[in-house]
């Protein structure tokens, strides 16, 4: 019962960060750097490519609340999988440039992959949450704001 409570502050600590570090951010973005970021056609695509990575980002944030506590319902956690799966294939599809920001996006999204992953694999088998939940998310988060001021300058 102990660990199953750790566990809902781990998540939860997660998503508080996540929205402060990537939602916030983005909303900011979203009402002042719009005519920046499309001055360009160069800076549109890396704007979609980190725009694409924050969604799937922000998808995997605002859901996996959901599958704090066990017992999990393995058909959501399928459709919410699945739907955080789409979201970062679909940005790593906008994000073949050589550019610095596109480097850092798809470098976010596969880490973003792999935690999707290793929470997959334990809520299948009921083991033990993955280590660094939390850590690992600022890190995505921290990449995706890095890789969108480099996508604002052009990089």
């Amino acid at each position: 019962m102990d660990l199953s409570r750790v566990i809902k502050w781990i998540v939860a600590l997660a998503i508080v960060v996540a929205v402060w570090k990537v939602v916030l951010p983005w909303a900011k973005n979203q009402n002042f750097g719009g005519s920046k970021a499309s001055a360009t056609g160069k800076r549109n695509a890396d704007s979609s490519c980190v725009g694409s990575a924050e969604s799937a980002a922000n998808t995997w944030a605002n859901g996996i609340g959901r599958f704090v506590n066990p017992p999990y319902d393995l058909n959501a956690w399928s459709g919410f999988r699945s739907d955080v799966d789409s979201k970062i294939n679909a940005a790593e599809a906008q994000c073949s440039g050589a550019e610095e920001s596109f480097t850092k996006t798809r470098t976010a999204l596969s880490e973003l992959r792999g935690l999707v992953s290793e929470l997959d694999a334990s809520i299948r088998t009921g083991g033990a949450p993955p280590d660094g939940i939390v850590q690992r998310q600022e890190r995505i988060d921290t990449m995706l704001n890095d890789a969108a001021d480099l996508a604002r300058a052009g990089k």
